[in-house]
């Protein structure tokens, strides 16, 4: 396909990594809001069921549907042209494999955004549970769950990498907002980094005991920190980081490039800072 042919990519990515800012900055302002008011921070389920019972929770969620629909497309004709250019080899079959999967995800967490919207579904948590549970009665099902573990474990570490090196700067678009603040989001993208990775972990272990209870999403982690040591400081400052990684996918929204639509002679976040290094 031409490169002149892709400019449609661009309002469906942007709208994309609207719709999951959105879906962050909701779960993450629950789940502060809970524990300043000295209750238990909750996961993505029960967050979008307390906006639902707020007055303008229908529309929001609305939002949300369209916006983690969008990112699910975004993500599939990303991986399907190679629109961000990862290439065909090894490291990039992993990456464009890697968008289909999220981008599965995040449809099917706007499929549940809609499905409370309209009344048919809950926010209960024990969905993971069941899909667990379910997996687990199928042949081989321990190995499935454990290697879902590991994959999933491995994009937390992959997250962790890339707030880092800072490697992210090299998708966004050298601007005045993006270079002050490249600092949050380094940091949101570090804690969604270590909610990935503690979500991992989770999957890993109900395989390795055989007990689907043991598998989880946002809400087990945040259950987890609070057990440990300072776990409300903990459960805080993730919950920080996540109001910063929603700040990342706001300004992936609005300065992310697409290199096979923008061309080469964008300058990106990280030449500017790399520039402004050695100045």
């Amino acid at each position: 396909m031409p490169d002149t042919d892709l400019s449609w990519t661009k309002p469906i990515m942007r709208t994309g990594y609207a719709g999951r800012g959105l879906t962050y900055l909701v779960v993450a302002g629950f789940a502060l809001w809970a524990v300043w008011r000295g209750g238990q921070a909750e996961g993505t389920g029960t967050a979008l069921q307390q906006l639902a019972a707020s007055p303008w929770g229908g529309p929001v969620l609305g939002l949300i549907f369209l916006g983690l629909l969008a990112y699910m497309i975004w993500r599939l004709v990303d991986a399907i042209w190679d629109l961000e250019a990862y290439g065909s080899g090894g490291k990039g079959a992993v990456a464009r494999t890697g968008m289909v999967v999220t981008g599965l995800i995040h449809g099917a967490l706007g499929l549940l955004a809609l499905s409370i919207w309209i009344g048919a579904a809950s926010g209960g948590g024990g969905s993971i549970v069941e899909a667990t549970s379910k997996a687990m009665a199928q042949p081989m099902g321990r190995w499935l769950v454990g290697l879902a573990g590991l994959a999933v474990l491995g994009a937390g570490i992959y997250y962790l990498h890339k707030a880092w090196s800072e490697n992210y700067r090299d998708h966004l678009r050298g601007a005045r907002f993006t270079v002050r603040f490249n600092p949050v989001l380094k940091a949101g993208v570090a804690a969604q980094g270590v909610v990935v990775s503690i979500i991992g972990g989770f999957f890993l272990v109900a395989a390795l005991r055989a007990d689907p209870s043991e598998a989880g999403g946002l809400g087990r982690a945040f259950e987890f920190l609070s057990r440990q040591p300072f776990g409300q400081i903990l459960v805080t400052l993730l919950c920080v980081g996540l109001l910063g990684f929603a700040v990342f996918c706001f300004v992936n929204a609005a300065y992310r490039i697409i290199p096979k639509v923008a061309g080469d002679d964008m300058v990106t976040l990280g030449r500017k800072l790399k520039a402004a290094a050695q100045g």
